[in-house]
């Protein structure tokens, strides 16, 4: 360990805390601490030394020696408080009173010691404040009129002659080597600065280099004055290319009143976070574009403009795509589990219905008969009640077989067993199956059926489809309506087409058609009875058989329901046939889980 290490320690644990963190800082109060702390030590531990060489002191060298005490205490007043700028001005006070001290006492202006005081503002220039600069300039030049006044007025001793001009060149040289020594600690200090400067630009371009997030600087009116090496991995175009209006240009247009708006709040002084869409070449010479999310916090520069008052701004930027896809899937997540709790709370107030209201016919009809005594019933009412209680255990039996049926295709479960029949026929069929109860809702059935061929496809689920249509035209349809059939071929394909001219359906509703249990509303004072299975069926088994249903409405003027059928079923339905030989004409709906969307995501 070197002699110095110990009095370098010790210089090092006088600066302040303050300063610690700023190594350029704390290099100017250890320049400033230690010349006047050892500097005075040594001074005052030469004492003993002069005045044995010396004899007695005179008044002004016992001045000079107790104003050794005076930059001790400055220095401690630096290390206690870190006024760096105060200790400046009270040592240049300190120092000119010295110098204006010697120099009344040897002859005033004309005194080897006057030479002195061009070396105090140049003590203060080490500060680095103009305010001590100033303040030593004001000391100096006031002590130099001091004396000039004094000895004009004789207020001054005489000057010693004896030995004038060596006492003119002492004081000359040695305020010559203490400038000096000033200039080496400026330079040293300058040297310093310029190294810490470059210190931290090397750090801040390293950090700019090999961080991820886009680092700007904006001007008046947004434009781009810097973007970091970081622009490149983000926009996919070098950072020049973003330079004054470029980066503007790739923003969305929709997210541009958003984007000024951040840099003109940030630019008054308010810190601002911002979300908005840039675009991005796709590839390395790709003439496509993609849309990429991002994240901008944007805050004011310290500096702000001596006309305007406006500040640059600095703004920090990230790509925040796949949060932003991953919140849309979580926003996708609750709008399908939304969906679901409506498909299954409309489910169990559709089966309430449609499941209660037979089996309170089959329960009270039952118990008449049980009772049928004491109700005194002829044949009539029995036969009556009897058929009551079948017809209503019918349509049970009719509901469940449509939940059943839904199931299975849901689950691609439900099999078809495809043979050539006459589509014709099983279209009249169907019609004089319900020609009955068009009649009693008072609504006209017509049927347009052209020379059809036959069709390979499963004649029980073709019978099941047009029933279900006819029901819907007849159930649909206002007292005094028409229903029309027309069954023809077109483009190769079977297509049967029912029009009514009933309440019809609203375009918002029109989507929706063929979802489970879903019915639409077609008027706001009629809710029709039924399960909102039919057309779900009907949609189902065209898929299964590897056609589609089309449905053309306008509210309040009718519905046109048509179904487009493969000559031959059993061929057009292979390549999606599923292991047990069903094709899934829909997924089922399920509730889905936010957990697996944020994994995935």
């Amino acid at each position: 360990m070197s002699f110095a290490e110990p009095l370098r320690t010790y210089i090092d644990s006088l600066v302040h805390h303050s300063v610690c963190h700023d190594p350029l800082a704390g290099a100017r109060h250890r320049a400033f601490i230690a010349p006047r702390l050892f500097g005075s030590l040594i001074a005052l531990a030469a004492l003993p030394v002069y005045l044995v060489a010396r004899g007695v002191p005179s008044t002004i060298e016992v001045f000079v020696f107790a104003w050794l005490v005076v930059p001790i205490l400055i220095a401690f007043f630096l290390s206690r408080t870190g006024r760096f700028e105060a200790a400046h001005i009270l040592s240049s006070l300190a120092l000119t009173a010295l110098v204006f001290a010697v120099a009344y006492r040897t002859g005033g202006i004309t005194s080897f010691a006057a030479i002195w005081l061009v070396v105090v503002p140049l003590e203060a220039s080490l500060s680095a404040s103009r305010k001590a600069v100033v303040a030593a300039s004001a000391f100096a030049v006031a002590a130099a009129g001091t004396l000039l006044l004094a000895q004009r007025y004789g207020l001054t001793p005489e000057p010693v002659t004896a030995g004038q001009s060596w006492l003119t060149a002492l004081g000359i040289v040695s305020a010559a080597i203490y400038a000096t020594g000033l200039a080496l600690a400026a330079g040293s200090l300058a040297r310093r600065s310029l190294f810490r400067l470059h210190d931290e630009e090397d750090r801040y371009r390293l950090l700019a280099r090999n961080m991820t997030d886009v680092v700007t600087r904006h001007g008046r009116n947004g434009a781009v004055l810097f973007a970091s090496p970081a622009a490149e991995a983000v926009f996919g175009v070098s950072a020049e290319e973003l330079g004054g209006p470029g980066l503007f240009d790739r923003v969305h247009v929709a997210d541009r009143p958003a984007y000024l708006s951040a840099l003109s709040e940030a630019a008054q002084g308010r810190e601002q976070l911002v979300e908005f869409r840039a675009k991005r070449p796709i590839g390395r010479g790709a003439t496509g574009i993609e849309f990429i999310w991002l994240e901008m916090r944007c805050r004011p520069l310290d500096a702000a403009s001596a006309t305007t008052g406006d500040r640059e701004v600095v703004a920090v930027m990230r790509d925040v795509s796949d949060r932003k896809n991953q919140e849309q899937a979580l926003h996708a997540v609750r709008a399908e589990s939304d969906r679901a709790d409506a498909a299954q709370s409309r489910f169990l107030a559709t089966m309430s219905h449609e499941l209660r209201t037979p089996l309170n016919a089959i329960i009270g009809f039952s118990e008449m008969l049980v009772n049928e005594e004491q109700m005194r019933l002829d044949a009539t009412k029995r036969r009556e009640y009897a058929r009551l209680i079948n017809d209503s255990g019918s349509h049970l039996l009719a509901v469940v077989n449509g939940i059943l049926d839904m199931s299975k295709m849901e689950t691609g479960d439900f099999d078809i067993t495809p043979e050539p029949f006459a589509p014709g026929k099983v279209v009249s069929n169907c019609c004089d199956i319900l020609a009955l109860r068009a009649c009693d809702a008072g609504v006209e059935l017509v049927m347009r059926t052209a020379d059809l061929p036959d069709i390979v496809a499963d004649k029980r689920a073709f019978k099941q489809i047009m029933l279900n249509l006819l029901s819907n035209a007849i159930k649909f349809s206002n007292r005094g309506g028409r229903v029309v059939v027309d069954s023809r071929m077109q483009g190769g394909r079977l297509v049967v087409s029912v029009e009514d001219n009933g309440v019809g359906i609203s375009a918002t509703d029109l989507p929706r058609i063929g979802h489970p249990f879903f019915q639409a509303r077609s008027t706001y004072d009629r809710r029709h009875d039924g399960t909102g299975l039919g057309l779900s069926i009907v949609k189902g088994l065209v898929s299964l058989h590897g056609g589609e249903m089309q449905v053309r409405s306008e509210l309040g003027k009718g519905t046109t329901i048509s179904i487009h059928l493969p000559l031959d079923c059993e061929a057009a339905m292979v390549p999606g046939r599923n292991n047990n030989g069903a094709l899934k004409p829909f997924e089922r709906v399920r509730r889905p889980n936010e957990n697996q969307v944020r994994k995935s995501a």
